[in-house]
């Protein structure tokens, strides 16, 4: 996804001005309100409406939404927001920095009483994620980039009142280099199809697991799997969050393709052709990406 280029500020110069903790720190607080909104009406029968492209939104979409707009009105009033459920298909052209926001990644699994679905709050620069969060309120946890190359997970239980990054138990995240014995790949719960039957064939798959929404990506940067290759078409505002995250865990992404040309107005979503995310041993080795 490439945002019109502007010469006047390089993408190192403007990120540089990008206060990272900070953002961490009142985005937390966002994700954990969000989170609550999401686990009440999860213990209820989800309110369910299908949008024109076929996909179910719910009232916790909507309700996490809102919070979370609202506590980027207040970090950064200046930068523009693309919302999934606010977006009404008429996005028009991108500036060189916004923000891209799911605010109920996995609303499939939501709805089937799993609990791999993600709150997803990610800063897009000149068509790159820089800054990333990721929130499971079903799992209570939370990864974050609180600075430049570095992200951490930490537990956080949702909470009506918020909550208070710096008094969390912070871990660093770090991408694990892969197993000798074989590598543990992740597979989408929704879209697993030949292409990626085949591509898991070429390598030496130890274990494989089936996990939903944004949570595959925080397993990479964990360092608890090693893959996760997906075919079909993706958003980014499901997938831009967690690979920030994966990125400053030391994971990568690879023949992953932003889109080039400005967004239609005429189209709801930002898409993607192929995603393959690797631990750190993967984005040296082309190799491990099947090829």
């Amino acid at each position: 996804m490439s945002a019109p280029r502007q010469t006047t500020a390089s993408a190192s110069e403007r990120s540089g001005g990008f206060d990272f903790a900070r953002a961490a720190s009142q985005l937390t607080d966002a994700a954990s309100r969000a989170g609550a909104a999401i686990m009440r009406h999860f213990r209820e029968a989800p309110e369910i409406e299908i949008k024109s492209d076929n996909s179910p939104v719910t009232r916790a979409d909507r309700d996490s939404e809102a919070i979370i707009l609202e506590a980027l009105a207040q970090l950064a009033p200046d930068v523009k927001v693309v919302s999934e459920e606010a977006c009404d298909g008429t996005i028009g052209p991108l500036p060189v920095r916004f923000f891209l926001v799911d605010p109920l990644d996995g609303t499939k699994e939501f709805i089937k009483k799993r609990s791999d679905f993600t709150v997803n709050i990610a800063l897009i620069e000149d068509g790159a994620p820089r800054f990333g969060l990721v929130y499971a309120p079903a799992r209570a946890l939370l990864a974050v980039t609180t600075a430049r190359g570095k992200a951490v997970e930490a537990e956080l239980p949702p909470n009506a009142s918020g909550a208070d990054l710096s008094r969390l138990d912070q871990k660093v995240l770090q991408a694990r280099p892969p197993n000798k014995e074989g590598l543990t790949a992740l597979v989408s719960l929704s879209h697993l199809d030949p292409e990626t039957e085949a591509f898991l064939g070429k390598l030496k798959i130890l274990e494989r697991s089936g996990v939903g929404s944004s949570v595959k990506f925080l397993a990479i940067a964990k360092g608890e799997a090693d893959v996760y290759p997906r075919f079909a078409p993706t958003m980014e505002w499901d997938t831009a969050a967690g690979q920030a995250v994966l990125e400053a865990a030391g994971g990568c992404r690879s023949r992953h393709q932003w889109r080039t040309a400005p967004l239609r107005q005429d189209r709801i979503g930002l898409t993607q052709s192929e995603l393959h995310c690797l631990g750190p041993e993967g984005c040296k080795r082309p190799a491990l990406t099947g090829r």
